[in-house]
């Protein structure tokens, strides 16, 4: 017997309101030593997630590791994207031992989690195994984090996946959360995000909208 297709999507996709945004340690001092992935490209990815956090009302927690004592301030592009946002700054590198950072994941009553942190060892490594380990959902964007070289990046995420986390980019999150173009209430928030901080896809719906009056 054959099976029968339904226009349904799979329970595993993102939607805004089944999920809370973690954004962990994208700090000044945090970047100086990630050589797995281009500073720019870093950046303008964690400005995608916290954009996509912003536009889609996602619960979203920022949090930093010592932040006026060693790791320095926030990359402007996530506080550009929460201006008045409440920051957990923390001593912890694993970010799931400390108790404030925990009240704030509870708060939100979410059970599905995306992550992103600096650096992927760490930062991101630990409370993503500490989630999955206490029975949480967990995304990690894969190109929103970095380390100190290639190999730290990909045994850290090789890691993540075997313990059961779901690699995801930056991009793939904004489309996912969108996912149709006829959800004419985040439209301008979807094309605008990527037209600002989507490379080449994101010059291309400028081009579309500008020469092509393309909607």
């Amino acid at each position: 017997m054959s099976i029968q297709a339904i226009a349904k999507p799979a329970a595993s996709l993102l939607s805004p309101n089944d999920h809370a945004l973690v954004l962990i340690d994208h700090q000044a001092q945090m970047a100086f030593n990630t050589k797995s992935i281009d500073i720019t490209n870093l950046r303008a990815n964690a400005a995608i997630l916290a954009h996509t956090g912003k536009g889609f009302n996602v619960p979203t927690i920022i949090s930093t590791i010592s932040k006026d004592s060693f790791a320095g301030p926030l990359f402007d592009e996530i506080t550009d994207a929460f201006p008045d946002a409440e920051v957990t700054d923390r001593t912890t590198s694993n970010a799931w031992e400390d108790e404030n950072f925990i009240a704030r994941i509870n708060a939100t009553g979410k059970n599905r989690l995306v992550i992103a942190g600096l650096w992927t060892s760490v930062c991101c490594n630990g409370p993503v195994i500490s989630a999955l380990e206490q029975g949480f959902e967990v995304y990690v964007v894969t190109d929103a984090c970095g380390d100190g070289s290639v190999e730290a990046h990909e045994r850290a995420v090789a890691r993540m996946i075997q313990a059961g986390a779901r690699p995801i980019t930056a991009l793939t999150y904004l489309l996912e959360l969108q996912r149709d173009w006829a959800r004419t209430e985040t439209y301008d928030v979807t094309t605008g995000i990527a037209m600002k901080f989507g490379g080449a896809f994101g010059v291309g719906i400028e081009y579309a909208k500008a020469m092509l009056g393309a909607h």
